[in-house]
């Protein structure tokens, strides 16, 4: 894969449990104090796999996109209420967004501006007419099981890019074939977005959007590989 700084890399990856055999402390060390200790809250050894896999990767692709050890990053974590708990930024570096779902992590770097990524492991819906309500704008008919996926990875990565995530309602939101139709309320960006759908892995959906004019391409790359190249080495 070339050309990781003209373009926008979305990496997958596998979660890593940190009590996995083979190194896995190696990425755990890569991680600063704030990142450890959320990891540690987690009670279930499935999600503190994906935690530690998704924020290892984060810091391994920026890392490279800067040229500075992964290790060595500090995050801005401000939020809009002033706290140290919001979307994290890399002060001088790209836009990026991570997220995880089932047994996949990923994470895009975009060297143009804001980004967010989202994915979602399809599976069946007992509460699909309740979620639907609550994605759907008034100008969108309720999804059927497959694409409801597709809308939803599609707008969670809209919000994501704005920082706002879903303290945004998705209903803000009207899509259509070419992408966003319309945006309303306060989150609602002033200029262009762009969109991309992905497929990642057999069962899974997910999106990439970010602000401005739509970037060149989209590349996807090798987190296992760059996971990996750690846990070898420790």
């Amino acid at each position: 894969m070339g050309g990781v700084h003209s373009a926008t890399v979305v990496w997958w990856a596998r979660p890593v449990a940190p009590s996995d055999d083979g190194g896995a402390g190696g990425l755990a060390a890569l991680l600063d104090a704030h990142e450890r200790a959320r990891m540690a809250r987690f009670r279930r050894p499935a999600d503190q796999a994906r935690y530690l896999a998704a924020h290892a990767l984060t810091r391994l692709a920026l890392g490279a996109a800067v040229g500075r050890p992964a290790a060595d990053l500090v995050f801005d974590r401000t939020c809009h209420c002033g706290q140290q708990h919001g979307k994290p930024v890399l002060p001088g570096g790209p836009g990026f967004s991570l997220t995880h779902a089932g047994g996949l992590v990923g994470v895009a770097v975009h060297h143009g501006g804001p980004v967010g990524l989202d994915v979602e492991e399809e599976r069946a819906l007992a509460d699909l007419p309740a979620l639907a309500a609550h994605a759907c704008s008034p100008a969108e008919s309720a999804p059927d099981p497959e694409s409801f996926f597709v809308l939803w990875t599609r707008k969670e990565a809209l919000l994501k890019a704005t920082g706002r995530g879903l303290s945004s309602p998705m209903s803000d939101i009207t899509l259509g074939p070419s992408g966003v139709v319309a945006w309303t309320g306060e989150g609602a960006p002033a200029g262009p977005v762009w969109l991309r759908d992905l497929r990642p892995a057999p069962g899974y959906r997910a999106a990439i959007a970010g602000l401005g004019a739509d970037p060149v391409q989209v590349e996807v790359a090798d987190g296992d590989a760059l996971l990996a190249g750690v846990l070898q080495a420790w």
